[in-house]
């Protein structure tokens, strides 16, 4: 298929070319759900492609079907931003790794395989956010983040990246003045607007290991002393408990010290995990468990503690369970503010008998400023607040109405929302926030004239760019 021009195949041709690597209707893998399972649909035709060429075709036939099309990788997003009643685009066979040097991936390769790979290289990522379930284009399109004030988020890693536009043609993109630096800037968190990521090539170093230590502290002097504790570790990461005034403080930092566990199979499995869900799992019917386990939860990490393994395996945190969750990030000067006001809140709700029982605790994250045009950090120091609200065992709980106050604060300080995850905002209030909103669109236009990459979620975020877009009657019946 590789040496095929599809522009010579009929419409039929290119349907049967496809049919090997398209799902069937009755597999389950027909439908679409993201890990959070708080968004599902049924497109129209499900793809899973492993070469370019095939990608190729894909577009080829959208474009002459007049089909939108969606790229989905591991389905990480709590949001429904991959959801589409169009064509769907599955990466996940995207998997190879194409080069040692700079590092050349294809775009639908897992973090968790990455991390094996470089591993085998003696190589390693500089930051790495808190999960590594996630596709690298997904990463890349998000502009996902670890932790660590003089580190920006993972898409600033990214050396060049060769992309597939709605018209069919393979474009290599970079900072490059020859390479369409404002595509570039574009598709870093881009967040699929612009066309399909086929390869990333990162920006690797050295294989590393951290060292963890962790401590509780109380969340006034958490307060006072936000700016130096932020500062106090290459790497440092916190969960604030409101329901106990306490704040679990993570300081990692580069070591060459032997790996050491931090904790034992039986605290941080049988304890943390399965108690822990299973009085989640109360908390559904009785509220007040939500009260007793995030206690219970902030008991179990009371003591200090230190570990030492490698880089990745410090960065990422067992994210546990399906969940709804919301995340901003806001300028430094702008946090100890705004955690009062959540303070006030958490405190209001729980004197209130009929009042929310958010269970767990708000985690707070740290990045550095950087030149990305739709990245939360454009341009500023950043501190990252998100909550969840965990689904024990796969249930639906509560959430909309946490998320929704807990954004209004966020917001309100400043807070510009993680674009991955669940958010209230529009047009109106992105194009306040970023310089560089019209040009963003204006690369969107030019590279993707059809509106091919549209869908309901890029609607309501961007707003719409093509009147009475054909591709549109596909946007609708998913949830």
């Amino acid at each position: 298929m590789s040496d095929v021009d599809f522009h010579d195949l009929t419409t039929a041709e290119l349907y049967r070319s496809l049919h090997p690597i398209a799902v069937p209707h009755s597999s389950p893998r027909a439908v679409f759900t993201n890990w959070g399972l708080s968004f599902t649909c049924r497109p129209l035709a499900v793809f899973e492609p492993d070469n370019e060429a095939q990608c190729r075709a894909i577009i080829e036939l959208a474009r002459r079907e007049n089909v939108p099309v969606r790229a989905a990788g591991a389905g990480h997003s709590p949001s429904d931003q991959a959801c589409t009643m169009g064509f769907m685009i599955r990466t996940t066979k995207m998997n190879k790794l194409l080069e040692v040097r700079l590092v050349t991936v294809q775009g639908g390769m897992l973090l968790h395989a990455l991390h094996v790979h470089l591993a085998e290289h003696n190589l390693g990522l500089t930051s790495v956010g808190s999960i590594s379930g996630q596709t690298i284009a997904g990463i890349v399109t998000t502009a996902s983040h670890g932790s660590g004030l003089t580190y920006p988020s993972m898409s600033c890693l990214v050396h060049s990246l060769s992309l597939l536009l709605s018209d069919g043609s393979i474009v290599r993109t970079s900072r490059d003045p020859a390479e369409d630096p404002d595509l570039f800037l574009a598709t870093l968190c881009g967040l699929g607007g612009t066309g399909l990521i086929m390869t990333v090539t990162l920006q690797c170093e050295k294989r590393f290991r951290l060292r963890e230590d962790a401590e509780n502290v109380e969340f006034d002097d958490f307060v006072d002393r936000f700016a130096e504790i932020a500062a106090s570790a290459q790497h440092v990461r916190c969960w604030w408990f409101g329901q106990r005034g306490v704040v679990r403080v993570s300081r990692c930092n580069r070591t060459n010290e032997p790996p050491k566990k931090a904790a034992s199979w039986f605290r941080q499995v049988f304890l943390a995990y399965h108690v822990v869900q299973f009085t989640l799992f109360l908390g559904r019917y009785w509220p007040i468990w939500n009260t007793w386990t995030a206690i219970f939860a902030s008991w179990l990490l009371k003591e200090r503690s230190v570990g030492v393994d490698d880089s990745w395996k410090i960065f990422n945190v067992d994210c546990r369970y399906p969940q709804h969750t919301t995340e901003y990030g806001l300028a430094m000067a702008n946090v100890p503010g705004c955690l009062l006001a959540l303070q006030e809140f958490t405190q209001r709700e729980l004197s209130d008998p009929e009042g929310l029982r958010p269970h767990f605790p708000f985690e707070i994250r740290f990045s550095e400023a950087d030149d990305i045009w739709l990245s939360p950090a454009y341009r500023r120091r950043t501190c990252w607040i998100g909550v969840a609200q965990y689904k024990p065992y796969g249930l639906q709980v509560p959430y909309t109405r946490l998320l929704s106050q807990v954004s209004h604060i966020l917001y309100s300080h400043g807070g510009r929302p993680h674009w991955a995850k669940e958010h209230p905002l529009k047009p109106f209030d992105f194009r306040q926030m970023y310089p560089m909103w019209g040009r963003f669109n204006e690369v969107r236009r030019r590279v993707d004239r059809v509106g091919m990459w549209e869908s309901e979620w890029s609607r309501r975020c961007f707003g719409d760019y093509i009147s009475n877009n054909p591709l549109r009657r596909y946007d609708r019946g998913y949830g």
